[in-house]
């Protein structure tokens, strides 16, 4: 738990947000007193720079809290593609064979077949 916020990566995730922070809330006093003395498009920026600064912390937090695939969730998720690509290619042939005398029908599966097996290439 500690690596997560004293790593490296979170030092400097921290003192952006601390630049950050300060600038908007900086910006939207700027922008209240152009608005205040008559510039009415500045009250657009004034809803704009406090939701900027709601980003920017939920930008921080998920940036915290965002970690890498381990290796056995990207090999599950691999299996889960293939068996995919094997059911795919299962439905094609069983409709293949019950669409045999449509000749619209089979064209249309031919080119499924040829699709399956180009993304089985990848």
């Amino acid at each position: 738990m500690r690596s997560r916020w004293l790593s490296p990566k979170a030092i400097v995730l921290h003192l952006a947000l601390v630049a950050w922070l300060p600038g908007c809330l900086w910006l939207t006093s700027w922008q209240l007193g152009r608005a205040s003395s008559g510039n009415s498009l500045s009250y657009v920026y004034v809803v704009e720079w406090p939701a900027l600064a709601a980003f920017g912390v939920w930008g921080w937090w998920m940036l915290l809290h965002t970690e890498k695939p381990t290796e056995e969730q990207i090999a599950e998720r691999a299996a889960i593609e293939r068996a995919a690509r094997e059911a795919a290619r299962a439905a094609a042939a069983i409709a293949a064979a019950t669409t045999a005398d449509d000749p619209a029908m089979v064209a249309y599966n031919e080119h499924l077949r040829v699709l399956a097996e180009k993304d089985q290439d990848q």
